[in-house]
C-alpha cells in the first residue's frame, strides 16, 4: 500500500522553527518530485515548496522564501521541509504530495501534520 506519513508539526513560537517529514512507504520517492503544501483554517491550499527528484531543482512560495528549506534524502524515502523563523500566518496542516515534475498537477498525498505559531 503506498502512503506518505508525515511527522514534525506541533506547537511553536513566533521565531521558532520545526523540521517536517514525509516519508514515503511502499513505493520509491526517487521517482517523483515532491512538494509541501498547506492549508490554514478558511483558505484554499496553498503550494509552499517543490523539489525536483535530484533537488537540482527547488521552489518556494514567495512568503517563505529565505525561512524554509526542502531537502530530500532518497536512502530514507523522506524528504524535509525546514522552517525557520515561523510566524503566526504560517499556521496550517502541511501536507506532502508527489508528481513527475514540480510544473505538473501532484497525484499522491499524505494526511498532513498540524503546525501551530501561536504565543
Amino acid at each position: 500500500q503506498e502512503q506518505f506519513v508525515e511527522s514534525g508539526g506541533g506547537l511553536v513560537q513566533p521565531g521558532g522553527s520545526l523540521r517536517l517529514s514525509c516519508e514515503g512507504s511502499g513505493f520509491s520517492i526517487r521517482r517523483y518530485a515532491i512538494g509541501w503544501f498547506r492549508q490554514a483554517p478558511g483558505k484554499g491550499r496553498e503550494r509552499v515548496s517543490c523539489a525536483s527528484q535530484s533537488i537540482g531543482s527547488t521552489y518556494y512560495e514567495d512568503s517563505v522564501e529565505g525561512r524554509f528549506t526542502i531537502s530530500r534524502d532518497n536512502a530514507k524515502n523522506t524528504v524535509y521541509l525546514q522552517m525557520n523563523d515561523l510566524k503566526p500566518e504560517d499556521t496550517a496542516i502541511y501536507h506532502c504530495a508527489r508528481t513527475m515534475s514540480c510544473h505538473n498537477e501532484f497525484d499522491f498525498w499524505g494526511q498532513g501534520t498540524q503546525v501551530t505559531v501561536s504565543s
